[in-house]
């Protein structure tokens, strides 16, 4: 028993027509969240919310709910005093139709004090509805709610879903919900297996429907799906003498393409095994959704898995099948990699002209000889050695989309380019760069592990995002049709790991130098609104990180040209907040930057000093100029930070005994260009304002 009624769970089934794989996912996430909102808003108290999904059926459980609100009882605030009671103290017309209007007796009301003055107001109580009366309005609402990535009308219907509703299974406590949704109307039986098992049964509770789903060939519960095509795949590839090459992406789409999962193996001719692996792999994935098989040493064996969502009596029908699809495939790839050998992959790159990077920057070929020109800039400063070869990396890196097998496999560039590349008898390193400029490909990938992968995917990337930008098509809120946002923290990332000696504004002013005359943006618009987009990245990547924000504004405000140091400089502070110095060095810096004008200038003249303190202070700073320069430009922030330190007490002083804004214009002036000068010392660590007491 709950604190209002009895507890009993929900379950709910949308059953449809097959519903893309990659839909289902964010489908059943979509249906938790809003039925955990929902539920919440209509004051019924429940225990777990789980889901379960196939291709046919969406469905999920709410345990132990409520069977009843619990009665609402809420203050309502009317009309004020003056006009709810007359001078002789009776309800005016107006107080009595505030109070039938709540529902309650005159002598029920009471007067409130607020800002505004003296106001009536009466505990209104809302008495708690059955939780079945309410289902039956909330349930379909739950339906046609959920959105999707493509949806569809079907009969003469407005509702637009996946695809067409065949069934709606609605049971609360065993007893059916009833409600209609696109014509079809809720009841208390779910669908077997379409082919297995077609015909219906009744269901009374979530447990008897997972066993009674599971009887008529339909693992509804996801998981436990997934576990058992997991055992399956692993156990027919150890029949084989071999193992399944798992991955996770692919057993996640499979997971969701079937109802009933058997696991079938089959074989190719070895002769494909001569194709490169990646080939293989992607188009017994890609097209055919199938699992590689690899030997005791790593390599491919002419083996995969595939899962079917059918058993019959003779699986070798199944097996077949999908080998003959296979072949079909196979020899396609086969015919695909050696039409594309017939050419070198410097032969190929004259074709780039024919293809379109983007309409208003120009083609592939123009956007390769601009990447060559920023990749021999990277070099020179970051690898002179290397400059010819990660120019001739430059040269061939987009040849392979011209090829047959991209064209037929996207996914493949760059891996095809790569090897056509070595078969072409270039360098290695150059065939590896051509491969690593796509990385990262995303979130958590490898990062390029070549000095000129890294020069190449930078420079690639830093001329992407200069030409979206120079278009007027940077991202907005959560559109990002360009990964430009993606391109940016690869970036940050590859600059940061590899600690590359290159200044980020030095390197877009070169980017946006080698789009002249295709930008729409002016060029000082452009690498400000650049600069800006990459300074939010790193905020985002630090703060994200868990670094106190405060810290992280603060170190960027100074700059964040490198964006090794950035990180560096982060830490430094982030440690130095620890010591008992930082907040009081923290304030004493703020207010000395606080109190000079951004536009002054002007230097110091120790003739004008007139106190001690002056003198003091002056000598300081001078002391720790040449110091601060070696420690900050040697990367030793933290010694920097102290050292700072130590010019505290020579400030305090100053400040206690210094009339900075002194009515003689001379005198201030110097006092402001003095601490001008401290604040110098520290400019290119952390700007002191940013930070947080």
């Amino acid at each position: 028993m709950g604190e209002h009624g009895t507890r009993e769970d929900l379950l709910l089934e949308i059953g449809c027509e097959e519903i893309p794989a990659r839909f289902i996912p964010p489908a059943l996430a979509d249906l938790k969240e809003s039925a955990a909102a929902a539920l919440k808003a209509l004051r019924l108290e429940h225990g777990e919310i789980l889901t379960a999904g196939t291709p046919r059926r969406l469905a999920i459980c709410v345990r132990d709910l409520s069977s009843e609100q619990p009665d609402l009882v809420r203050e309502v605030t009317g009309p004020a005093r003056s006009v709810a009671y007359g001078p002789d103290g009776s309800l005016t017309r107006a107080g009595s139709g505030f109070a039938r209007s709540v529902g309650v007796a005159p002598e029920e009301l009471s007067v409130k004090s607020l800002p505004k003055g003296e106001y009536v107001s009466a505990m209104k109580r809302e008495e708690g509805r059955p939780a079945e009366e309410i289902l039956r309005e909330e349930l379909p609402r739950w339906i046609t709610a959920l959105r999707f990535p493509k949806s569809m009308r079907w009969g003469e219907g407005d509702l637009r879903f996946a695809r067409p509703i065949h069934w709606i299974l609605a049971l609360c406590g065993g007893k059916t919900v009833e409600f209609e949704v696109a014509g079809i109307r809720s009841g208390d039986r779910s669908r077997g297996h379409r082919f297995l098992s077609p015909g219906s049964y009744a269901v009374e509770g979530w447990k008897d429907y997972l066993e009674k789903s599971a009887g008529a060939f339909v693992i509804a519960d996801v998981e436990e799906r997934r576990g058992m095509i997991r055992e399956q795949i692993e156990e027919a590839a150890r029949a084989e003498g071999g193992e399944v090459s798992l991955d996770e992406e692919l057993l996640d789409t499979v997971t969701n393409l079937v109802e009933y999962p058997v696991a079938v193996c089959g074989s190719f001719d070895e002769e494909f095994l001569a194709l490169p692996d990646e080939v293989l792999i992607t188009s017994m994935k890609s097209h055919q959704k199938y699992f590689t098989v690899r030997d005791g040493e790593g390599s491919l064996m002419a083996r995969f898995i595939a899962v079917s969502n059918m058993r019959c009596e003779d699986m070798a029908l199944i097996r077949e099948g999908n080998e003959r699809v296979l072949r079909a495939r196979l020899a396609d790839a086969d015919f695909f990699f050696r039409e594309d050998g017939r050419k070198s992959l410097a032969e190929l790159v004259p074709e780039l002209e024919k293809v379109v990077y983007q309409e208003k920057i120009g083609t592939y070929r123009e956007k390769v000889d601009r990447v060559e020109g920023l990749a021999r800039y990277l070099a020179k400063k970051v690898f002179p050695l290397g400059e010819d070869d990660v120019a001739r990396a430059a040269r061939l890196g987009r040849a392979d989309l011209v090829t047959l097998m991209v064209g037929e496999f996207p996914e493949l560039q760059g891996i095809m380019g790569r090897e056509y590349a070595a078969r072409s008898g270039e360098k290695p390193q150059v065939a590896t760069a051509v491969y690593e400029q796509y990385l990262p490909r995303f979130s958590g990938d490898d990062l390029p592990g070549s000095e000129l992968g890294a020069i190449l995917s930078v420079a690639d990337r830093a001329d992407t995002i200069a030409g979206i930008f120079g278009i007027g098509e940077a991202p907005t809120g959560s559109e990002d049709p360009y990964g430009l946002r993606r391109h940016t923290l690869a970036v940050i990332n590859i600059l940061t790991e590899r600690d590359f000696p290159v200044d980020l504004t030095l390197l877009l002013e070169q980017a946006v130098g080698g789009l002249r005359g295709k930008t729409q943006v002016p060029v000082e618009t452009l690498l400000r609104d650049i600069l800006e987009f990459f300074r939010g990245r790193l905020e985002n990547l630090y703060s994200g990180a868990g670094f106190p924000p405060d810290i992280v504004r603060a170190v960027l405000a100074a700059g964040f040209g490198r964006p090794a140091e950035v990180r560096r400089k982060i830490g430094a502070l982030e440690d130095f907040r620890r010591e008992e110095d930082f907040l009081p060095l923290a304030m004493t810096f703020k207010r000395a930057v606080n109190i000079v004008p951004d536009d002054f200038h002007g230097g110091v003249d120790p003739s004008l000093f007139r106190e001690e303190e002056e003198k003091a202070l002056h000598e300081a700073v001078r002391g720790l100029e040449e110091e601060m320069a070696e420690l900050i430009h040697g990367g030793d922030y933290r010694e920097a930070l102290r050292r700072m330190a130590s010019v505290r007490p020579a400030l305090d002083a100053f400040f206690d005994k210094v009339l900075v804004m002194a009515e003689e214009e001379d005198l201030k002036a110097n006092r402001l260009a003095l601490v001008k000068s401290l604040a110098s010392l520290f400019a290119g660590l952390a700007d002191f304002r940013q930070i947080s007491a």
